[in-house]
């Protein structure tokens, strides 16, 4: 089946917000095994957004429309989409209840137009959406099932899984199965070629490689009656993946992000840990501590970016800053050391580089990044070079921090290991 994706909202088109939810969708209706040929963004205008609805409906089965439910003049899909399947607009009693009771909970009188949010097309399947105040809609058409979901992505996204998702795998024959083989530390071609022959061999499951900032995903994809079955089938495509990337596959769970697998490693070895920032500012400690439960392990993070502050809180020394600048292996040496000795923590990560645009020179350019990490007294130093925009070289060193931890956690663990053995 065919899904074509319409994003509304002129705040798109004029690059004030980016278009998130198009990402989102286009890869979780791949997983539900539908075919995406097009995507449109159409700004707050009725004969546009008309004339875009229909063109869509006449191509594809199925139309996923997002954004424009709010309660603004402006805000015109459920409008518009009802006018386009020829269904007049009715209230919806439970609605205007749920609509009473969200405004009464937050102690705020809701304005005349709020109410607009419980008209709904006359037939229309209608979604609930417990993180705001605009309901979903299903409208089954003949040629086209026309799905609209609201356009904040907190809203979104937990009524696609809760409502929508189910509703697709209803439409779509057979049963898919996905699994996420997530591999740090390698760049997207590097894991393209490590597999070139399984992707040229590829019919069912099929695999598919993902970019991220600091790491690569490879989806495998199977098909077949059952979910028990497609999950039989990916389970040697993932075994022979993990064979080839050994340690680099950090999690093969779709829910485990790097930093969450961090954390974990750290949690099963009873281990606690630091962090002494300087060109990233504090990224590493808020990734880190995004993750339920951080406080288990993590202890503290330092924003040093000053070499005043690097002095005073890491004890690093004045003639190493005089001698080799602050972005060097000494100085990411020095502050990891005086991170572990201050914290007492098992492990600490230092960061010093230069994010950019300016303050680079040709023997240290924008995007050198020093990374130090130790774990037990032991101290790795690696030197990175990223390119890029500032924001990108700083999310690309916590990247490399948290992928650095990781490999020097293993060896710990590795070492530790061997020992007890011997």
């Amino acid at each position: 089946m065919i899904v074509e994706l319409i994003s509304v909202g002129t705040e798109i088109l004029l690059g004030n917000i980016v278009n998130t939810n198009a990402a989102y969708l286009s890869e979780q209706c791949a997983l539900a095994g539908l075919s995406c040929y097009f995507q449109s963004v159409v700004g707050d205008n009725e004969e546009r957004l008309s004339m875009t609805l229909k063109c869509a409906m006449e191509r594809s089965d199925i139309v996923i429309l997002s954004g424009g439910l709010g309660p603004t003049e402006d805000d015109l899909t459920k409008e518009v989409a009802a006018k386009v399947c020829g269904r007049k607009l009715v209230t919806n009693d439970m609605w205007m209840e749920r609509i009473s009771e969200f405004f009464a909970a937050r102690n705020i009188t809701p304005t005349e137009n709020n109410w607009k949010q419980a008209m709904v097309p006359k037939g229309a399947i209608v979604l609930d959406n417990p993180n705001g105040t605009a309901p979903g809609l299903i409208m089954e058409e003949k040629n086209a099932k026309v799905i609209l979901l609201p356009g904040p992505p907190n809203e979104l996204i937990p009524m696609f899984e809760a409502s929508v998702r189910p509703y697709l795998e209803e439409l779509t024959p057979g049963a898919l199965y996905s699994q996420t083989v997530k591999i740090c530390g390698q760049g997207e071609s590097a894991v393209e070629t490590a597999i070139k022959d399984l992707i040229d061999a590829q019919t069912n499951p099929t695999l598919a490689t993902y970019a991220k900032t600091g790491e690569v995903h490879i989806r495998v994809t199977a098909s077949a009656e059952t979910v028990k079955e497609a999950k039989k089938l990916t389970k040697p495509v993932v075994k022979e993946l993990k064979a080839r990337f050994g340690a680099d596959v950090y999690t093969t769970e779709e829910e485990v992000t790097l930093e969450k697998a961090v954390e974990d490693l750290l949690l099963a070895n009873k281990l606690t840990m630091t962090c002494a920032e300087s060109c990233t500012g504090g990224l590493l400690s808020a990734r880190l501590v995004n993750i339920p439960g951080a406080s288990e392990v993590f202890k503290s993070g330092l924003v040093t970016y000053s070499n005043k502050a690097k002095r005073k809180y890491l004890g690093v020394k004045k003639g190493t800053l005089q001698k080799y600048g602050p972005v060097s292996k000494q100085i990411a040496e020095e502050m990891v050391k005086g991170a572990a000795a201050a914290s007492k923590c098992d492990v600490a990560v230092s960061i010093t580089g230069i994010a950019g645009p300016d303050g680079g020179t040709k023997e240290k350019p924008v995007g050198l990044v020093y990374i130090g990490c130790s774990v037990k007294g032991k101290v790795t130093v690696k030197e990175y070079h990223f390119s890029g925009s500032r924001a990108k070289v700083r999310d690309s060193a916590v990247a490399a921090a948290l992928t650095l931890v990781r490999r020097c956690i293993l060896e710990y663990i590795s070492d530790l290991t061997f020992r007890k053995k011997s």
